[in-house]
């Protein structure tokens, strides 16, 4: 609880009522729970003339059952190694990913009729890729291609040897170059960022949405009769007053199956007050496989009454990044478990959900009983169901005391707007200390929530200001948060060693930023923390203490937690740099002298391979020419090569003398002389 001094405004205080258990009883619900207003009765049942339930969901496109044909091996059983909607690093997985017998080269169908609208050769993301344009104004998506086959690779490479460059993008009218519903139109591979041969398949409005390709009753090539299965479920309170298990800390629960294929229960009641958030980690699986898939489809009811529901059958290709605020991305990197939200967070505007106005998120009240039940559900229609009952009770003090605890210390963290300090505390006296909150002359004694094994918890909502430092007894901490940042608006940090510039869309929620200097090793930069996800690039611009001479090699870079050095680029302003970034971290800047390097690993009249590296900031470019006459090169990052076409029929033939001229991002330039065989 809070004690007031001056100056301060108060967050919400928790009170400590004794709890009865008896005469608990369901109640009616619909919908989420309106928090009560400050002045109101807590006990009260819902009024479910109140509640609305509006719908985020992306509006389905219909397309008549078997319109599209399975692009690989069509009418033959066949596998996927991914399918759509599954959790990647920043996006949804925006399709599915078709094995191909772990081997390139087999051949890829059109899945319908239509003409080639754009292909792009790339060494990066869908690799070699082709778009083909239907009828209906849907365009199905090939990527990872080894070749293209017909008059669109014909064009490719005069385009190629018209730009001297392998990586191009090209767009085709409507009659340019028309194709029939099964007709071969390229080779199965494994290019760009694929970690294995197969052919990522997607289908996409005109509006770049990604669909689902099986939400039209799938495909026989692909069987599926396994439902989802469940890993765990969690509770998370979400606001000052609220507890789970009488504790502010997310809750995860394993679930049990008494017999198989029966539904999951969890067979003790949760205890939980206030407004709490539903989480889920589940996987999905298919016939014959033992990949793990992602969930397309989840529904949450309360009392039997609908919370929230989320389809992944249409997902915007440019807003898959909010990702990062359906998931639990503090859990993820903390743990490596992947926990999806089942209400919608605060910056998460992707249509997906269909919520009532607490947007998924359940107030429970004390003395009241809450049946839940969660359906997973995957594309073919098999369903899982889940069920638990959460009982409403007030949260009191409590104090339970561990002899491990022999000396005092103190640590805290942010959740969401609450700052949760932990106090190590051997006293054993009944009445617990107060924190010491200070800021400037002032100070603000917070009395503790409870104390879980000789733990002190004191909660305190940094919306009423921020303090300086923290202090109990003789033990004292600075607090290490320089500033609130709002989202959704433009807003500017600035201290001696950096500046950060924030767009309106660079944040999900209120950030608590904080930022360090190492001088160190010509300095690192510390910005928040990886925990904390960005929506879109942030700004950042770098002080070094020392003038850098060489400015036209030295860039922004991010060191990884394995002490990588991964380029950020930037430009330069006197002896400032900028660069935006997509992540937070920790960054410096390094000056990268040395250009790239090469060897030779086959030299013979049908083909020229190098294997290529740079020690710092990675290759930009790379010339072939052979007698002073530019060849196609291909570039395949995986394995860090660089290699002749077989299929080039335009360049100079393979014998005479070669120049392989590399460049790296640094503007490090250096030729490597070959002489053909």
């Amino acid at each position: 609880m809070l004690t007031s001094f001056s100056g301060w405004r108060l967050g919400a205080t928790v009170a400590t009522l004794l709890l009865t258990t008896l005469g608990l009883r369901p109640v009616p619900f619909a919908g989420e729970v309106p928090a009560p207003a400050a002045d109101a009765p807590t006990s009260a049942a819902p009024d479910s003339s109140s509640v609305v339930v509006p719908s985020r969901m992306f509006t389905p496109v219909e397309v008549p059952k078997g319109y599209f044909l399975f692009p690989i091996k069509p009418g033959k059983p066949n596998f996927l190694a991914a399918s759509m909607g599954e959790i990647r690093p920043n996006h949804f997985h925006g399709g599915l990913d078709i094995k191909t017998d772990g081997r390139v080269d087999l051949p890829v169908y059109s899945s319908a009729d239509g003409y080639i609208s754009r292909l792009k050769q790339s060494s990066f993301g869908y690799g070699n890729v082709l778009y083909i344009t239907h009828p209906n104004g849907l365009t199905t998506v090939y990527g990872h291609l080894n070749r293209f086959l017909g008059p669109v690779a014909d064009t490719l490479l005069r385009r190629q040897y018209q730009k001297q460059t392998y990586e191009l993008e090209l767009f085709f009218d409507k009659d340019q170059i028309p194709v029939k519903r099964g007709q071969i139109v390229a080779l199965s591979g494994n290019t760009g960022g694929s970690g294995g041969p197969h052919v990522h398949w997607e289908v996409r409005t005109a509006k770049d949405k990604q669909l689902n390709p099986l939400q039209w009753g799938g495909f026989p090539e692909i069987q599926d009769h396994v439902p989802p299965t469940l890993l765990s479920f969690a509770v998370e309170p979400l606001t000052i007053d609220a507890r789970v298990q009488g504790l502010f800390e997310k809750r995860v629960f394993l679930p049990k199956t008494p017999t198989p294929n029966a539904p999951y229960t969890h067979p003790d009641t949760i205890q939980a007050y206030g407004t709490v958030g539903l989480l889920l980690q589940a996987v999905d699986r298919f016939d014959g496989v033992w990949n793990k898939y992602g969930l397309q489809h989840v529904a949450v009811t309360v009392n039997g009454q609908p919370l929230y529901e989320h389809r992944i059958d249409g997902v915007p290709f440019t807003e898959s990044r909010q990702i990062s605020d359906h998931i639990d991305y503090d859990w993820q990197k903390m743990t490596g478990r992947t926990l999806e939200k089942l209400f919608v967070d605060d910056g998460n505007t992707i249509p997906l959900y269909t919520t009532g106005p607490g947007k998924g998120t359940l107030r429970v009240e004390d003395g009241q009983l809450y049946t839940v039940e969660i359906r997973m559900r995957d594309s073919y229609g098999n369903t899982t169901p889940v069920s638990f009952v959460l009982r409403g009770q007030q949260p009191a003090y409590f104090k339970t005391r561990s002899a491990a605890v022999k000396q005092p210390s103190l640590r805290y963290d942010i959740t969401r707007n609450i700052l949760k300090v932990l106090v190590a505390d051997p006293d054993t006296a009944t009445q617990v200390g107060n924190l010491t909150l200070t800021r400037g002359a002032r100070r603000l004694q917070l009395r503790p929530s409870y104390v879980q094994q000789s733990q002190n918890v004191y909660l305190y909502d940094l919306r009423a200001g921020l303090p300086d430092s923290l202090l109990f007894g003789k033990v004292h901490r600075a607090f290490n948060r320089q500033a609130l940042v709002p989202s959704g608006r433009d807003w500017t940090f600035a201290d001696t060693h950096l500046n950060l510039a924030f767009a309106p869309r660079t944040l999900f929620d209120t950030l608590y930023l904080q930022t360090s200097y190492q001088p160190l090793a010509g300095g690192t930069y510390t910005v928040q923390n990886l925990r904390t996800p960005l929506l879109q690039a942030l700004r950042l611009t770098l002080k070094p203490e020392q003038e850098v001479t060489d400015k036209a090699r030295s860039a922004v870079y991010m060191i990884n937690s394995k002490g990588g050095k991964i380029y950020q680029g930037g430009k330069w302003a006197g002896n400032q740099i900028t660069t935006p970034i997509k992540t937070f971290g920790m960054f410096r800047v390094l000056t990268d002298t040395i250009a790239p390097s090469a060897r030779v690993i086959r030299n013979t009249p049908a083909g020229l391979t190098f294997v290529v590296g740079d020690n710092l900031s990675g290759l930009s470019s790379y010339r072939l020419l052979v007698n002073g006459q530019w060849r196609l090169l291909r570039y395949e990052y995986k394995n860090a090569t660089l290699f002749t076409v077989k299929e080039d029929t335009l360049g100079p033939p393979l014998h005479g003398v070669a120049e392989l001229h590399l460049e790296d991002q640094a503007g490090n330039k250096k030729v490597i002389p070959v002489k053909l065989k």
